[in-house]
């Protein structure tokens, strides 16, 4: 039995053999489109999930899991494990945390041997992911769940995520952009810079051109890691080329611990649109 089984959500867009290579649970949240159900990364790959939000983004939403199904989590892996932590994406963009925290309430009595901590990232995408990797890489070296825990923050301090988008038509789903101002953007056909803090996007700004917004999220890292050692996942939204390009400036330019080339998730390629990149990052203390 392991000492302390790690969960995430499939919004950390974790690269599938390090999901299997650290044992990770997966849980999905669920996207509807025409009247059906599909889990996150479990039913529908990104791809096809971007076809459907291609054909009717109107019939395209998400929900978090339900306690009930989280709490069936908890009780399978709890034969498995002494103890489980769950990070989640950020509390302030999703319910996914308050239900996984009223899940642990349903199975508090049910399982009274068994620990279970609830983490909130703060974050999402690959910045979430690395959250994950640093507890998993944790649990692999056998250490408890207060130093797991610890190491999780230590990350969660530190990550940052940027990205620019092809198109501002759908970032009024963010948040942070009123849905006319998106519209107006869109004639225009301006491309907008996000980053994350605070739990949530922020405006950064606008280009005129996508390599310009690249060459501004790249100069904002490089700002940020200050030449240390790097950990990064580059991401995209249905633009595997670029994506691949962008993964190899980071290579030539950064001292990089490790380097992932992930698909955004589908649920944040609905707030971001198709051909969005970004990167997600943290320095070596």
């Amino acid at each position: 039995m392991r000492k302390v089984a790690v969960i995430a959500d499939s919004i950390g867009c974790i690269p599938r053999d390090l999901v299997e290579t650290f044992g990770i649970e997966i849980v999905a949240p669920n996207i509807y489109w025409d009247g059906s159900v599909y889990r996150d990364w479990l039913d529908i790959n990104p791809g096809q999930a971007y076809e459907l939000l291609q054909k009717d983004p109107e019939s395209f939403s998400t929900a978090a899991p339900s306690p009930g199904d989280l709490a069936d989590t908890y009780r399978k892996i709890s034969r498995t494990a002494e103890s489980l932590v769950f990070i989640t994406l950020s509390s302030r963009v999703s319910t996914l945390h308050n239900a996984a925290l009223a899940a642990r309430g349903l199975v508090k009595d049910e399982l009274p041997e068994t620990r279970i901590e609830v983490l909130d990232s703060r974050t999402c995408t690959g910045a979430e992911g690395f959250v994950v990797m640093a507890a998993a890489r944790a649990a692999s070296e056998g250490k408890g769940l207060a130093e797991i825990i610890d190491e999780a923050k230590s990350v969660r301090d530190r990550v940052d995520l940027l990205f620019v988008l092809d198109t501002v038509r759908h970032a009024y789903r963010t948040g942070r952009i009123p849905r006319l101002a998106s519209r107006v953007g869109s004639l225009l056909d301006v491309k907008p810079v996000m980053g994350w803090w605070d739990g949530a996007a922020r405006f950064k700004g606008m280009t005129r051109s996508k390599d310009k917004g690249i060459d501004q999220i790249v100069g904002l890292m490089r700002s940020r890691v200050h030449g240390k050692r790097v950990h990064v996942a580059v991401h995209h939204a249905d633009a595997a080329e670029e994506g691949e390009k962008l993964k190899e400036r980071v290579r030539k330019e950064f001292d990089c611990v490790e380097l992932w080339l992930t698909e955004f998730s589908p649920i944040m390629g609905y707030s971001a649109g198709r051909g969005a990149l970004g990167l997600a990052f943290y320095a070596e203390k």
